[in-house]
């Protein structure tokens, strides 16, 4: 979702090359789902449809949401031929491929986008219909037709381009001179990370500030715990339940303690942020793919899951109390940004439009 987003906000930005001045974006995703206030929030119109996976579920849930991508295809077929869009972009997810078909069909040119290393079972079915494929490393490339691959990097939020630490740390109430510790669950919330840190919260405390986005799921409890720490624990210990605007909390860290998804490809890499990573074990593979290239890169180190309770507070401690092995990571993860992502798939966006008034974008 996000990558679309900053796409988005890139065309916008090169809306005075369009003939007409303006360029029309609609994002399509599945009805219901957390993406469509966080679409409409960023002031992007969100067309939802029927929409559900396929794959590693019951078979009667299975044909249920055949179904329901049936209706989505019908219903995104029928806007393409009242629309008449320009081009589609694709990010990936089950609601993707009733996009892309449809788009087929009506002669609409597709960028896919795989923001992770390894493409799921979705950006391999529409990567055959595209007319390019852009990846985030040049690793993921191999997956594709080589004719059709562009290497780009991970597209960054417009508001991520202007932060500076000392006011991102200012907005959060830390204190500018000592070490931040950010530990993110994910919009949902990540348990194992959760329940982990909770498990080591005041001698973590007793090293680095920490900003802690819990997930909805956890949140009662998360914040009850914050209510009951002492006063000088409370003020260096900034819990959320969701940060819209992560930017600044990105930005005032050391360290970083996450699960592996896209975003630690390209947005980690763009704030310099180094990181303690673990992987999602349910998410088929992904997730470990990303984690170990950034780690044989010397950018992140990657943790087991299952031995998070175990690991967490050691390698915090190492990580936080070697400022040399820090700032080297720091060096390398930044090496791997590449700040104009989002303007270089607008551009491939354009090209493959016809450049008339209607540019519409896809998301899975």
């Amino acid at each position: 979702m996000y990558p679309a987003l900053a796409v988005a906000q890139a065309l916008e930005v090169e809306r005075e090359r369009q003939p007409t001045g303006r360029v029309d974006i609609v994002y399509i995703g599945g009805v219901g789902g957390i993406e469509e206030g966080l679409v409409r929030r960023a002031g992007v119109r969100f067309v939802g449809i029927p929409a559900g996976g396929v794959h590693g579920i019951a078979p009667t849930r299975a044909l249920q949401n055949l179904a329901k991508l049936m209706r989505g295809f019908g219903a995104v077929y029928r806007l393409g031929r009242r629309t008449r869009p320009d081009a589609l972009l694709v990010t990936g997810g089950y609601a993707s491929v009733p996009v892309a078909l449809a788009a087929w069909m009506l002669r609409v040119p597709i960028l896919v986008y795989l923001p992770d290393i390894e493409p799921g079972l979705a950006v391999q079915f529409v990567a055959r219909l595209a007319a390019r494929v852009a990846v985030t490393v040049e690793e993921a490339g191999a997956h594709f037709a080589p004719r059709k691959v562009l290497v780009t990097g991970y597209p960054v939020r417009a508001e991520f381009q202007d932060l500076d630490r000392t006011a991102a740390r200012a907005a959060l109430g830390l204190a500018p001179d000592e070490p931040v510790l950010l530990v993110m669950g994910g919009s949902r919330g990540a348990r194992s990370i959760n329940q982990a840190l909770d498990e080591v919260l005041e001698p973590v405390l007793g090293m680095a500030q920490v900003v802690h986005v819990s997930g909805a799921l956890d949140w009662p409890w998360v914040s009850e715990r914050r209510e009951g720490l002492p006063p000088a624990l409370q003020a260096r210990y900034r819990a959320f339940s969701y940060l819209h605007e992560i930017g600044p909390a990105l930005a005032s860290a050391d360290l970083a303690l996450c699960r592996a998804g896209a975003m630690t490809l390209g947005e980690l890499p763009f704030f310099a942020l180094p990181a303690i990573l673990v992987p999602y074990p349910h998410a088929w593979r992904y997730q470990r793919v990303n984690a170990e290239w950034l780690a044989e890169r010397g950018a992140a180190i990657w943790l087991a899951d299952e031995r998070l309770p175990e690991t967490f507070l050691p390698t915090v401690r190492r990580l936080l109390s070697d400022r040399p092995a820090l700032l080297e990571m720091s060096r390398r993860i930044a090496a791997l940004a590449r700040p104009d992502a989002a303007s270089r798939l607008g551009d491939e966006l354009f090209e493959l439009s016809s450049l008339s008034s209607n540019l519409t974008g896809g998301d899975g």
